[in-house]
């Protein structure tokens, strides 16, 4: 039996995947050969998408042929899934970072916020009612503590009203 080099050529291409080859011999030594290079280690569905390669001729033509036949086609595969799976990971990446900042920005906007009602609060129990009242952080700034600015809004506007600050002047 005569030695191949077969092997050394696929290794040659210096690609990382899974080949799945199916030979099927027909008359007048012919064949029918399928090549379908893939890799399971790339999450993105669409390397499903890639068909197999479809090679058909006498075993002289397949064996003077085959790696010039498949050899640019799956570097160009290969390269595609390098590429989705960088592509997948800069996805994730960024859903994480921006994930990270909008957590940053809750939790500066909730330092904020507090900052904002303590200073309230001190001008309140100082008896400055009026300037609590506008100290007050506004709603669109801190849309999450709508429900506690509104009530404190109006826990101050009961005392304005009680010392005539905003009562009806018709």
């Amino acid at each position: 039996m005569e030695q191949t080099t077969f092997f050394r050529l696929l290794g040659s291409l210096q690609v990382e995947g899974d080949w799945n080859i199916t030979i099927k011999a027909g008359t007048q030594n012919r064949m029918l050969v399928s090549v379908l290079f893939n890799s399971d280690k790339i999450g993105d569905n669409a390397r499903k998408l890639i068909p197999p390669m479809i090679l058909e001729g006498t075993t002289e033509e397949l064996d003077s042929g085959f790696f010039n036949a498949v050899e640019n086609p799956v570097k160009k595969t290969a390269s595609l899934f390098v590429n989705m799976e960088e592509y997948a990971k800069a996805q994730e990446t960024a859903r994480l970072a921006s994930k990270g900042e909008q957590d940053k920005k809750k939790e500066g906007g909730n330092k904020k916020y507090e900052a904002a009602m303590k200073k309230v609060t001190e001008l309140e129990a100082a008896g400055k009612v009026r300037e609590a009242y506008g100290q007050l952080p506004k709603v669109e700034e801190f849309p999450d503590y709508e429900e506690q600015i509104n009530e404190k809004k109006e826990e101050l506007r009961e005392k304005f009203d009680q010392t005539g600050l905003f009562a009806n002047t018709d």
